[in-house]
């Protein structure tokens, strides 16, 4: 029997990037979190960003050093996320929205991991749980 317990990301400096997707998910960094090791919980999930010291950066969607992991977000509304996560620090990529509205956008954190910002065909928000089709 398997069960995920934690999503490591290794980055330069944890608290900062743990800040930072604190920020951008509405959740606290656990009271726990150092400069070795900081997280966020989600249910039985631990988002978990490790120190590296001699961190190199994914150079995705190039495929120089590509991606290794990226983290999809799904949002009720493109716009006012997309503009929530530049202001905190992240940087656009790749735009992948159709003209209906749906599809995603590809980001990287400040420190060069990749995420996306989804809107899929569907999705119905309540209570802000999202239903799934």
């Amino acid at each position: 029997m398997l069960k995920l317990t934690d999503f490591i990301i290794d980055c330069p400096d944890p608290m900062k990037l743990a800040a930072f997707y604190a920020e951008v998910t509405g959740r606290e960094v656990l009271d726990k979190s150092d400069d070795e090791w900081a997280g966020i919980q989600y249910g039985e999930v631990e988002l978990a960003f490790q120190r590296v010291d001699d961190y190199r950066p994914p150079r995705w969607p190039g495929n120089e050093h590509p991606k290794q992991y990226h983290l999809d977000f799904e949002v009720d509304e493109i716009e006012p996320e997309r503009r929530r996560v530049v202001e905190l620090g992240a940087t656009p990529q790749r735009d992948f929205i159709g003209p209906e509205g749906y599809g995603w956008q590809v980001y990287t954190d400040p420190v060069g991991h990749p995420f996306c910002l989804c809107r899929n065909k569907g999705v119905v928000w309540r209570d802000d749980e999202i239903v799934w089709p």
